[in-house]
């Protein structure tokens, strides 16, 4: 079945079957397009890739740690808001060369021996070292397939190394704490040991204050010592004198009994001995009370006490005995006198004995006087020590009280958390920057508009690449050339129009927009689909055949700068002079939040406009020949 339509560069007629076929051609690319392309991570389970974990387990506090198979894990289960994820195989070396060359696998990581080493060498003791996982493609690897690979191997080495980082921080935190506890304490121990030293300081103070009193007190018994020495050589020499009177009163008794024996008793002579007797004692009495009072020896003194007494009761009993005895009785009053004799030489050896305990008195006196003196002076250098002591104590009281106060100021200062509070903490510090509305689609929300654009720009060239731009009767015609570029553009702009809504239903069942922004996509890509119409034939019109050639650069130069934002930008300002320039930021506009829909359907609008205008002179143009050209055989212009 036939049409009335003209067939470009061909007199046979245009067929429905043509037509169907033009009006699908764009359906056909966008459906490929976008079955293909369109947010290609939904389907990474179609991508195989291996994992070779050569990692060697580390032991840290007698504990496993193989980030190698923790990573491993991580990797295959995939994350919680991603989804799907590749078809990771876990392999080793030369499985893993064997599939990359023979293209089994798109992608190999490889997970090196040290890596639990160089992952967790951030403690103390070590080298800080970074720990690397290897990526590996074939070098026939598609586009995007490496783009995909480096995505999933980087966010996971990112998971991990945020995960070590947020442990290595948590221990920084609770050793804040630990170190802010450890600091109060050290803090307490030195106000403690601040008041200490205060209070040794006083009682330095005290100490350097009583020992002047001391030196004062040990130079008076130094001088008492030297004053008893010397009483007690005056002491002595009395006793040897006593001793001495003692032994001359026993010899003149003895020599009294003699005398008495031989001539009879004389009463004088024996009132004289017995008062020379009386004198001695009370001599010897006398020096014993004096040995007493210079502090001899307490039982030298007694016994010297008691010899005198006992003397003077012998001289008194002498006395007596005279005196009933007066002439009669001289034999037995001899022998009294020789009893008395041998008592008073008894007391002259003890006096002489007592005279050298005196002597060692008075020795252990001088002894007593010189340490007394040597301790003075000692005391006195004590004492300059027990002031210098005290100045250092204090000294040290100040330095320790401004330790306490300053360690009191660090604990004040350093932070204190809780095990949840450093947790937490150590979360945000080890990832503190994160973007929010980062989709997860390869190409980004972009994409849609971009493929269907370039669905419909192909979809205008391929109507006329079947379609006459210009009537082939413009020439004998008599209508007008507005109605006769009219009558070429009107099938075409009706196959745009469809064209625009068959390719929006495409991308509703690929993308399910809401049913809003599907309207407005829809309207847009209807105005798109007119204006990519009235354009090519405009190019083809103008241009002839190379009228296809321009349509095509459009669209290649709508692709190269519609991929990336590093595009040169010579390329980036010709495409957006391109009508593929309102339509792409239309429906961008359409599908999200972007601003410029209005004015983009008026750009399209506009481009419509100045491709029929330039058609239409087209027509007026090929309304116009030459003799020449009349007896050209060929009747096929475009």
């Amino acid at each position: 079945m036939t049409t009335v339509l003209e067939r470009a560069r061909s007199r046979k007629p245009i067929t429905w079957l043509t037509l169907i076929g033009v009006l699908l051609l764009p359906v056909v690319i966008g459906g490929i397009l976008v079955a293909a392309l369109y947010n290609p991570v939904e389907r990474l389970d179609g991508m195989q890739a291996a994992i070779v974990n050569d990692d060697e387990p580390v032991t840290i506090d007698d504990q496993l740690v193989p980030l190698g198979r923790q990573l491993t894990a991580g990797l295959v289960e995939g994350a919680d808001d991603q989804p799907s994820n590749l078809d990771w195989t876990i392999s080793n070396a030369d499985d893993a060369a064997e599939g990359l060359a023979d293209g089994t696998y798109a992608a190999v990581i490889t997970i090196p021996a040290n890596f639990s080493a160089a992952a967790t060498s951030t403690r103390p003791g070590e080298t800080p070292e970074k720990a690397t996982i290897q990526v590996q493609t074939p070098p026939d690897s598609l586009i995007v397939d490496d783009a995909i690979t480096a995505q999933v191997a980087s966010a996971a080495a990112s998971v991990m190394g945020q995960q070590l980082s947020s442990v290595y921080l948590e221990n920084v935190f609770l050793g804040f704490t630990t170190l802010g506890d450890q600091l109060g304490t050290a803090a307490s121990g030195a106000s403690e040991l601040a008041s200490g030293a205060t209070s040794a300081a006083d009682g330095a103070d005290q100490l350097a204050a009583g020992f002047p009193q001391l030196s004062s007190g040990a130079s008076g018994l130094a001088s008492g010592a030297t004053a008893l020495q010397s009483g007690l050589g005056q002491l002595a020499g009395g006793a040897r004198g006593a001793a001495s009177g003692a032994d001359q009163l026993a010899a003149g008794v003895n020599a009294g009994a003699d005398q008495l024996v031989a001539t009879g008793l004389v009463p004088s002579q024996v009132s004289d001995v017995a008062g020379t007797s009386s004198q001695a004692a009370s001599g010897v009495l006398a020096l014993a009370q004096q040995c007493v009072a210079n502090g001899g020896d307490p039982t030298y003194c007694q016994n010297l006490v008691t010899a005198a007494t006992g003397s003077q009761q012998a001289a008194a009993g002498t006395v007596t005995a005279l005196g009933g005895f007066s002439t009669a009785g001289a034999q037995t009053i001899a022998g009294q006198f020789r009893t008395i004799a041998g008592n008073i030489t008894a007391l002259g050896a003890g006096v002489t004995q007592v005279a050298g305990g005196i002597d060692q008195s008075a020795a252990g006196a001088g002894q007593l006087a010189s340490g007394a003196s040597q301790l003075a002076g000692g005391i006195d250098q004590a004492g300059t020590g027990a002031v210098s002591l005290a100045d250092g104590v204090r000294q040290l009281a100040d330095g320790t009280g401004e330790l306490a106060s300053g360690l009191q100021t660090a604990v004040e200062q350093v932070p204190s958390y809780s095990g949840s509070e450093a947790s937490t903490l150590a979360d945000v510090v080890a990832n503190p920057v994160e973007a929010e509305g980062v989709g997860t689609s390869l190409f980004g929300a972009s994409a849609i508009p971009l493929l269907a654009m370039l669905a419909l720009w192909f979809g205008g060239l391929g109507t006329f690449i079947a379609l006459q731009a210009v009537s082939r009767r413009a020439l004998s015609a008599r209508e007008p050339s507005v109605a006769l570029a009219f009558r070429s553009f009107l099938p075409a702009a009706a196959l745009g129009a469809a064209q625009g809504l068959l390719v929006a239903g495409v991308v509703q069942i690929a993308a399910s927009y809401d049913w809003g922004q599907w309207w407005a996509f829809a309207g847009i890509a209807v105005v798109a689909g007119v204006a990519f119409a009235a354009v090519n034939q405009a190019l083809v019109a103008v241009f002839s055949g190379a009228g296809r050639w321009i349509a095509a650069l459009v669209g290649v130069l709508a692709i190269a700068t519609g991929v990336v934002s590093t595009a040169p930008g010579a390329l980036s300002g010709l495409a957006s002079l391109m009508p593929t320039a309102p339509a792409y930021h239309g429906m961008v506009a359409a599908l999200t939040s972007a601003g410029g829909f209005g004015a983009a359907v008026a750009g399209l609008i506009i481009w419509a406009a100045l491709a029929f205008g330039a058609t239409i002179l087209a027509v007026a143009r090929r309304r116009t020949t030459s003799a020449r050209a009349l007896l050209k055989s060929s009747p096929v212009p475009a």
